[in-house]
């Protein structure tokens, strides 16, 4: 393609991640980042010749509304891929492979984000995007698909859900009592969980809960990056009650994204529901504070 048909950015000034990116995408969509206005208004004057060759004697008034609908629809699905776009860029990292992405995954993700208009959202989608173009492999086609069904609202309340995620292993949002006024105040209570489980991004078992079984001796859980080493009973085949809310493999991909913030007085919650496997003769103040990945 060449240089100055793509629209969106400025090539050379792009580092090498983002270029190929570009590159990457204009290459799966077809012709995504030439200008869009030459590209739709000749296709709609093209139609209309075609109609007119056909034998018609004139273009109806109803089919020119339909052409000019058709040109507006895609200004504005254009406007939405190349701001999602725009958004990713920033996110790559010099490790970042876009020529590794799936051109299949990269023709649906756009087939399914070019109506994303809402900033927050285009930004959700954008953070999805520099992900797999970081890490290709990292989203499945079905998490895309799930992310276009997607309410704004849905999104706001898993984002809040997952401020209680711990690094247990995988991310698991620790939700032990529905009517506690911790998980209340961020509205996660009995019918959030009832309906994140019924949009496929959560198991909720409301009765028994969940545990994480066959755990060693000495076993590291994270807050936000925050350790708190536990040390249970036995040498081998602990388990740890972990609340009654589990991540789907859905939920997995996208906690990481989901825009989440810690909630204040949540370590202190969940260490006062932990004290008794503090190593002794240790206490939560003693607890060190490391890097770990975290949504």
């Amino acid at each position: 393609m060449d240089e100055s048909s793509k629209s969106l950015v400025n090539i050379g000034d792009l580092a090498k991640p983002a270029e190929a990116l570009v590159n990457k995408i204009s290459d799966a969509v077809g012709g995504l980042l030439a200008p869009w206005q030459i590209k739709r208004v000749a296709k709609a004057d093209a139609e209309a010749a075609i109609i007119k060759a056909q034998g018609q004697i004139e273009v109806t008034d109803l089919q020119r509304r339909a052409m000019r609908r058709f040109v507006a629809e895609e200004a504005s699905r254009q406007k939405n891929i190349e701001d999602i776009t725009a958004k990713a860029l920033p996110q790559l990292t010099d490790a970042a492979k876009p020529d590794a992405m799936e051109n299949d995954w990269v023709t649906n993700f756009f087939d399914k984000s070019r109506i994303v208009s809402d900033e927050e959202m285009q930004s959700l989608w954008a953070r999805v995007l520099a992900g797999e173009a970081n890490a290709p492999g990292t989203y499945s086609k079905r998490t895309v698909n799930f992310l276009a069904d997607l309410d704004k609202t849905d999104a706001e309340l898993f984002s809040r859900l997952c401020g209680f995620g711990w690094q247990i292993a995988d991310v698991v949002p620790v939700v032990f009592d529905t009517d506690a006024e911790i998980y209340n105040s961020q509205k996660i209570n009995f019918n959030a969980l009832i309906h994140l489980e019924s949009i496929g991004l959560i198991q909720f078992n409301s009765l028994t809960g969940f545990r994480r079984r066959k755990l060693p001796k000495r076993f590291p859980v994270f807050y936000y990056g925050r350790l708190l080493a536990l040390e249970l009973p036995k040498e081998t085949d602990n388990y740890l009650d972990i609340g009654k809310v589990l991540l789907t493999n859905v939920g997995q991909q996208l906690a990481p994204i989901s825009g989440s913030k810690p909630v204040d007085g949540f370590w202190e919650y969940v260490t006062e529901r932990w004290k008794e496997y503090f190593p002794k003769p240790h206490s939560p103040d003693a607890t060190a504070e490391t890097a770990a990945p975290q949504s």
